[in-house]
């Protein structure tokens, strides 16, 4: 057998010999101006119909007869290049491509994906609406890209905005603040791909299918219609890539965590004008928390079709199949939040919430000369929402005499279904021209959007103490009119949902009978409603001067008692100006100022909840913001500080009404100002940082209650901060090595303007450890390593939200 191996493998060698010899190769790589490597770009031989494309490391080979050729090599975004060659038989001739940005805008949507592996992040479209370099646009925007997620293994998109300044957690539902000001995932001021969303607010949005998370802070109104005055979160997909590229994921860590991720992308056809991207993830994880568990499912498939170098189509889906239990939060005794551990949870062992969601949408752009082009893209979310949760009742159970029990907790049974459908079309034109010595980016447009509540939304609640008759229930206590409760031996009122036993919590989180409950029905009312909005803006540019002249006129139209026979139409309207100016001080440093207004209508249909009261005034808000940025070490690093003053008025706090929890009311005005600074990027080509630090001073400045005036809002911390780095050993016996080190900084809150209850100050340590050999990663995240007891976030202290303890995470991936 050896000889007859021997006779086919020599030949074999030797005409392998023969033909290599017969040619040469041309191999090289292919960067950009600050000497990034580019993985994806088209290498094409002139006259011969042979060509490449640069790998994931940005290198390429090719091998051809012995000669002289010209390479061209072409990307989108980048200037096309031509670099001769000569082919040495036998020999291999090494070429680089320094490629530079074209100076051309080539996209108003993210078709192409983004190519950057930094956690900074170039190029924005949220701040205009169009590319355009994140040093030029006048108002502060943070980012956090997939590299940074990656790095941190983190999950959710909650988890990831400690990374940017001025932005912190209100509960560890999809619920956080910017400057001070709330928004989440129910408010209808988020964003995906810039176009409106909404969530199911009791989850955070996983991120294992997003190129980045950002936030453009400030009012955002004259661009995406009414939104907080804090600023609007956009969470960016992942697109196509125009070469191949997998990778599959696996984790497991602590809290009996396990996920499974895969990534893929490529063309799908020879000449690269039909691409994918195949984004899968699948969690089973518990929590620290008692009896809080979380399954999910995420598909989430990209296709990008570009049939010519002016047409470009985008089309995306988000599916996301959630179950897992409703958890409210940390119940404390005695006003002490250290009385009961950080695990205990008031759920029951049946409860469940089963969500879908899924997002689909599609875009076009298509450029009708050099100058001309043309935005189209609809985006349309579906939610479902099937509830069954024990929670408590916002209070302490009470005894016969109407003393508090505080070691008991009063509690109530919710049983809900519901729906919600958003609806998003947005058109706009952009048009580059020039006036003298003026340059001009003129963008107009219109936006349409639409959200509506179905008929059929309902929930069942079983609360308060039995009657007498054993029959039905009363929803609070009266002690001056004990004969008509059902009272025990000890003459206490008999809760229609048992209280939750703080001191006898395995008994309490039992299996709970719901068919030996009172329920009272309480229908979730249709509600529709609909914004028009047409904007214009013109970014100018002189010189050195740089001028972003806005504004947008919004029509807001709210169907109110929706299908009933009392149906009627409000309407409200708002101009929205917006401007801004940026001065080149130096060729790495912009100076920018920016003034902008803000407008979100408060209707029975953006509240959501018809025993809230009112009909109350529209929130109405401005910004003043001025700072500097700047780019370093050859642009790999940016470094952003920016001071600002905003103002809101008629702002809805909880009018803490014992008669009805829901009840809500205006205050008159709030302020938030302060300071805030940022840097993200790479020091040296392996040492990758990312620090922020914010002083935010956010209080009420004028309210009918006195006592609330200058009084810190709820869940805006004063100070925060936080730091994350990671080097890795590009040579050596220890290449492939790395390390990552972080830590955060939240100051102390106040919980509620109603209750003088304070969440503590905290700071946190992460590190992480990295190898990499070949296509092989093994990643170790340690989180809260020291064991920090804090809590994120929360409403009082019978719902406020602890943070993890000390956890880890480990990490398998495969690149091929």
């Amino acid at each position: 057998m050896k000889y007859l191996y021997s006779i086919l493998i020599i030949p074999t060698l030797f005409l392998a010999h023969t033909v290599y010899a017969q040619s040469g190769k041309v191999q090289g790589t292919v960067k950009d101006a600050n000497g990034e490597v580019l993985p994806g770009a088209t290498i094409l031989v002139e006259d011969s119909g042979m060509g490449t494309s640069s790998d994931a490391s940005g290198n390429f080979e090719i091998t051809l007869k012995p000669g002289q050729y010209q390479l061209t090599c072409t990307m989108v975004g980048f200037e096309s290049i031509n670099v001769n060659a000569t082919v040495t038989e036998g020999q291999v001739t090494t070429v680089e491509f320094p490629l530079t940005e074209s100076k051309n805008v080539l996209q108003q949507v993210e078709i192409i994906g983004r190519k950057e592996r930094s956690y900074k992040n170039t190029s924005s479209f949220i701040g205009s609406k169009t590319e355009l370099n994140s040093k030029d646009l006048p108002q502060s925007v943070s980012f956090v890209t997939k590299e940074l997620i990656s790095d941190q293994g983190q999950m959710r998109v909650g988890e990831v905005v400690k990374n940017m300044s001025g932005v912190n957690q209100f509960t560890f539902y999809d619920d956080i603040t910017i400057r001070g000001f709330r928004i989440n995932g129910q408010s209808n001021t988020q964003l995906i791909n810039g176009l409106r969303t909404s969530t199911g607010f009791w989850k955070q949005p996983l991120a294992n299918y997003l190129e980045r998370v950002e936030v453009m802070k400030g009012p955002s109104s004259a661009l995406f219609g009414n939104a907080s005055p804090g600023g609007v979160l956009n969470r960016v997909t992942k697109k196509p890539l125009d070469f191949n590229r997998k990778s599959l994921d696996f984790s497991f860590g602590s809290f009996n965590t396990f996920r499974a991720l895969a990534d893929f992308t490529g063309p799908m056809n020879a000449d690269r004008t039909l691409l994918y991207r195949l984004n899968i993830g699948y969690e089973d994880a518990n929590s620290f928390r008692d009896l809080q568990f979380d399954k999910n499912l995420v598909i989430a498939p990209s296709v990008s079709f570009l049939p010519t170098d002016k047409t470009r189509l985008n089309f995306d889906i988000i599916y996301n199949q959630s179950n897992s239990r409703l958890d409210r939060g940390q119940a404390a005794n005695n006003n002490d939040l250290y009385s009961t551990p950080i695990t205990r949870s008031l759920s029951s062992a049946n409860d469940y919430l089963n969500e879908n969601t899924y997002n689909i949408s599609a875009s076009l752009n298509h450029y009708f000369t050099e100058k001309l082009s043309v935005t189209l893209a609809y985006l349309k979310t579906g939610y479902n929402e099937d509830l069954l949760e024990h929670r408590s009742a916002n209070g302490y159970a009470v005894d016969g005499d109407s003393a508090l029990i505080e070691d008991k907790v009063a509690m109530q049974v919710f049983q809900r279904k519901r729906r919600r459908y958003i609806d998003n079309v947005s058109m706009f034109f952009n048009y580059a021209a020039t006036t003298g010595a003026l340059e001009h980016k003129l963008l107009v447009g219109y936006d349409y959007s639409q959200d509506q509540v179905p008929a059929g939304g309902s929930q069942l609640t079983a609360s308060g103490y039995r009657n007498a008759a054993n029959t039905g229930f009363i929803a609070t206590y009266n002690p001056k009119k004990k004969s008509n409760y059902l009272l025990d031996a000890n003459g206490n009122p008999v809760p229609n949902a048992a209280h939750f036993n703080l001191a006898d919590p395995i008994g309490s989180q039992l299996l709970k009978d719901v068919s030996k409950y009172f329920f009272t029905p309480r229908s979730f009312d249709p509600t529709f409603y609909e914004l028009h909005g047409i904007y214009a803006q013109d970014l100018i540019k002189l010189g050195k001067f740089q001028a972003l002249l806005g504004f947008r006129y919004e029509k807001y139209v709210d169907k109110e008692n929706y299908l009933k026979p009392t149906e009627k139409k409000v309407r409200q309207e708002a101009f929205l100006p917006r401007v801004g100016l940026v001065y080149e001080l130096l060729p790495q440093i912009n100076l920018y100022g920016t003034y902008v207004e803000g407008y979100n209508p408060q209707t029975a249909s953006s509240i959501s909840n018809p025993n809230a009261g009112g009909p109350f005034d529209p929130l109405m808000s401005n910004m003043i913001e001025a700072g500097a940025k700047s780019e370093w070490f050859n642009k790999q690093l940016a470094v952003t500080v920016g001071v600002y003053r905003i103002i809101q008025k008629n702002t809805l706090y909880n009018a803490s009404d014992a008669n009805n929890p829901d009840l809500l009311r205006q205050v008159g005005e709030e302020k938030s100002q302060g300071i805030e600074f940022d840097i993200v990027g790479h020091i040296l080509p392996h040492w990758s940082i990312l620090t922020t630090y914010s002083h935010n001073k956010a209080v009420i400045t004028e309210s009918p209650v006195a006592e609330e005036i200058d009084r810190q809002k709820p869940n805006a911390p004063a100070n925060t901060a936080s730091i994350w780095t990671r080097y890795s050993i590009p040579h050596g016996q220890l290449a492939g090595l790395g390390f990552g080190l972080g830590s955060n900084f939240v100051d102390k809150r106040i919980l509620s303007i109603n209750a003088n209850q304070t969440a503590p100050s905290y700071v946190l340590v992460d590190a992480a450890l990295y190898y990499t050999v070949n296509k092989v990663r093994v990643q170790f995240n340690f989180n809260n390593i020291f064991d920090k007891t804090h809590w994120v976030g929360g409403y009082d202290y019978l719902r406020i939200f602890p943070g993890k303890p000390r956890n880890f995470l480990v990490t398998l991936g495969y690149t091929f």
